[in-house]
This record gives C-alpha cells, structure tokens and sequence, in this order.
C-alpha cells in the first residue's frame, strides 16, 4: 500500500481568485496597479540589502512575475514558484517580450524545499503568506531554501483594526484598488506572530518595515515608523 500524497499547502479558492484575474496581471491600471506601484519600492529595499546581480533567488507565490522580472533586471537567477497555472502563463509570456531568463514553475515552497534545500542566496515571499492554509509551513520551506548566511524577505498584512479599514473597507470597497474579496481578514498575520514563526524556523528577524499608501498623492513609502498594516520583514539564516 503506497503513502497517500501529502495534502498541498494550498487553498484553492486563493488560487481560483488570481487565475481568474491573471490576463491583466501586467496592466498597470488593472486591478494589480497597487502590486505595480509597489514592485520597484520593494526590489529596490531587497536589492539595497542584498546585492542581487549574480544571486540565485527563489521568488515564492511569483504570480504573474512582477517581483521576479524585477530581480532578474538587476542581474538575478530567479526561479519563481507558484501554484496558479494561469498567473505562470502570463509570466511566461511576458517573459518573451521582456527577454529575461527566469526559471517559473508550479509547486509550493514545500516541494521546492524539498527538492532543493539550501540552495539559494535569497529567497522572497511577498504578498504571499496571508492566502494560504499553514504560513509556518511556508516559512519553514523558506529558511530550508536558503544557504546559510543567507537572507529571506517576507511582505504580509498586519491584523489590527486599522488594516481591516485600509486594505479590506478602503482598498476593496471605497477605492476599489483591489477586487472585493482579495484579503480575508482572519488570515492577516500580526508582526509578533510572524516573528516567532520566523524564530521557530531557525531564521533571525534582521529588520520590520512598513510601507504606507498616501491617497491624496497615490504613492506608497517605506517607513520603520508605522507596521500597522502592510509590512516587510527583512530576516537572515545564520551561518
């Protein structure tokens, strides 16, 4: 009697929700203007700490390849992993207009880990965390990924009043920046919760970040003073 498969990390009416919106994936005025607007922000902060020209990284949830077109601009090896077959698609076609040679491929972070473990110089998983079952487990897979010395980047949602009337009521109802039903408000994940996930997984949190939309001027900024709703998480694997 064979093992049954071990159950995917992976919710699939996440998946079903960027498949259905995946053609306009690299619109900048589609319903991924905000992941636009934000993409050369969060490149520049990961480039900034990580030297990326001639690093091989792991981009986890890629989508339609923004963050990983981004790295691969700046002289990265990126593979990209994500488990929606049509955002793949549009990353690959994009791929042949932008030239860039990224290595994009539909598994989780947990086979990759599995199939690959300290492979990478860094690894990145943004916006990506808050859409899935188990993001311990993603974390795990993460720190299993990168060398030893390595860094892990991670972006999520805060869980507090505040980010519920920004990126749920504000973004998908007022502004309408994002599709309604984007964010589910139970899985936003609190920086402490996502500290000791980290430290449970053998990685050393070296930076929290936040990052802040202004909408009378439509920008976003990065700032140490305010993680009360999206925040970045800059972390290292010892040696």
């Amino acid at each position: 009697m064979t093992n049954p498969e071990p159950i995917k990390n992976v919710d699939q009416g996440e998946v079903a929700k960027f498949e259905a919106l995946a053609s306009r994936w690299w619109d900048p005025e589609s319903e991924f203007k905000p992941l636009h607007d934000i993409n050369p922000l969060r490149a520049n902060w990961i480039d900034k700490h990580a030297q990326v020209a001639g690093k091989r990284v792991a981009d986890i949830g890629c989508g339609g390849g923004l963050l990983s077109e981004a790295l691969a601009q700046r002289g990265a090896e990126v593979t990209g992993i994500d488990m929606g077959e049509a955002p793949l698609s549009v990353a690959r076609l994009h791929q042949l207009e932008s030239g860039l040679q990224i290595d994009y491929r539909q598994m989780t972070a947990e086979q990759l880990a599995k199939e690959a473990p300290n492979s990478f110089d860094l690894v990145t998983c943004m916006e990506m965390l808050e859409h899935v079952p188990d993001p311990a487990a993603v974390i795990q897979a993460c720190a299993t990924l990168v060398k030893p010395g390595g860094q892990v980047f991670f972006s999520t949602l805060n869980r507090n009043p505040k980010s519920y009337l920004f990126a749920i009521i504000g973004a998908e109802y007022v502004m309408r920046m994002l599709p309604r039903g984007t964010h589910e408000y139970s899985k936003f994940i609190k920086p402490s919760e996502m500290g000791q996930w980290v430290r449970d997984a053998g990685l050393q949190v070296s930076e929290l970040m936040g990052m802040t939309y202004n909408p009378l001027t439509k920008t976003y900024k990065l700032t140490s003073k305010d993680v009360q709703v999206n925040y970045l998480m800059r972390t290292s694997k010892p040696e």
